[in-house]
């Protein structure tokens, strides 16, 4: 079941919906619809989506969406935790070795379609986390395994997540990186997030950038969250939507 809530900041909705639902915030997922920062003169305001889980323990899932890239959406766009995680990183000279069986197959199974893909490929564990496991893969061939925007790499992501549900760690989320191009993204999304800001401040016409994955979405709504003037949406359909940013004015 998918409900809406409504509240002044983001953790407030969250609370409401547990609320109402009866639930423990552990027991949905959350999409984040709107965020709007609050000024001197008017409050802010989150509007969140509510994924509750069936009976059988699995999310719901939007019209049009597949299970996995439903799950991805929500999870991603949803992920701000309350305290920094407790995370075992590997050295760049010592790379964390598997821990258990399921981190060998894991690190098996995406080596061996990256190679199938005709870039071969060496992968190692790259961090540790209660609910992820991050992956590093290593290829001469770095630009084609990412794509343009990372969209290849996000596919290979999905794919893993996907198998290792097959393998009953559906708990866990997989993030694969190369060549530290999550953390190169993440500052790159933060540059555009406050240029965009200053443009639509500057012009005062709203900016619809570039289609995104729900993680991305994320850094740009939480980059801008704090900022008076300003204020983002995501719009569009599917995986891959679009954030709108624009000018409210100054109070």
């Amino acid at each position: 079941m998918i409900y809406e809530f409504e509240g002044k900041t983001e953790r407030e909705a969250i609370e409401m919906a547990a609320a109402e639902l009866g639930l423990e915030t552990d027991e949905f997922d959350v999409e984040i619809v709107e965020s709007q920062a609050g000024g001197l003169f008017k409050k802010g305001k989150v509007k969140i989506r509510v994924h509750v889980r069936d009976s059988a323990g699995s999310p719901g899932t939007m019209a049009g969406e597949s299970d996995s890239a439903a799950d991805l959406d929500r999870e991603a766009e949803s992920e701000v935790p309350d305290q920094p995680e407790r995370r075992e990183k590997a050295a760049p000279d010592k790379p964390l070795l598997p821990n258990d069986e399921f981190e060998r197959k894991m690190i098996e199974w995406t080596a061996e379609v990256v190679t199938r893909m005709g870039y071969p490929a060496k992968v190692t564990v790259l961090f540790r986390e209660e609910k992820k496991l991050g992956l590093k893969i290593e290829t001469e061939n770095t630009a084609m395994v990412i794509g343009k925007k990372g969209k290849n790499i996000d596919a290979l992501q999905l794919l893993a997540n996907v198998y290792a549900g097959n393998l009953g760690r559906d708990d866990l989320k997989i993030i694969l990186d190369s060549e530290n191009y999550r953390v190169r993204r993440e500052e790159s999304l933060v540059r555009i997030a406050y240029e965009s800001a200053e443009q639509v401040r500057r012009t005062g016409r709203s900016i619809l950038l570039e289609p995104m994955n729900p993680f991305e979405r994320r850094i740009i709504h939480t980059t801008l969250n704090d900022i008076v003037d300003i204020e983002t949406k995501s719009e569009g359909e599917g995986l891959y939507k679009q954030v709108r940013v624009t000018f409210r004015g100054r109070k």
